[in-house]
């Protein structure tokens, strides 16, 4: 195995690991744990037959995620409302405004982090949106209509 493949080897698996435990992490925390899950497990299914095995419920996992994600305009509207909040509240911590008087510490702990933490937020925003908007685009189609059976009618 040359130096490049090792290379490549070690950079794929870690990646794939990383967004892996970002995708178990965002199960429990906002954000798209099924997604990030499903794009570990596929880069890991490269090097590893156990993780191909187990891709595929991952992935119909997560596409039936994303497709619930854009099922009505009540969850496109919250989960937009979500993403403006997420930018909103990074481009706040990055201007670091003044503690206000109710803050219980001192005013050095306020907003830690300053544009570091903010760009984060703003760039997890970004990333909800760009998923947002693929499953929109994916999975937003027109209503089938019912059929016979699912209405209850029976064809005789």
């Amino acid at each position: 195995m040359s130096v490049k493949s090792t290379g490549q080897h070690v950079l794929l698996q870690g990646a794939g690991w990383i967004l892996v435990i970002v995708g178990i992490a965002a199960m429990v925390l906002p954000g798209p744990g099924l997604l990030a899950l499903f794009a570990g497990m596929a880069m890991l299914a490269t090097q590893y037959e156990w993780a191909d095995r187990r891709l595929a419920p991952v992935k119909r996992a997560a596409l039936r995620g994303a497709a619930d994600s854009v099922k009505n305009w009540l969850r496109i509207t919250l989960s937009l409302i979500g993403v403006c909040l997420l930018i909103g509240i990074g481009v706040f911590w990055g201007i670091r405004a003044a503690a206000p008087s109710w803050w219980p510490v001192d005013d050095e702990w306020w907003l830690v982090g300053g544009w570091g933490t903010g760009a984060t937020l703003i760039a997890s925003g970004v990333i909800a949106l760009a998923m947002l908007l693929y499953s929109y685009l994916n999975f937003r189609g027109p209503a089938e209509p019912p059929t016979d059976e699912a209405q209850g009618n029976r064809a005789t």
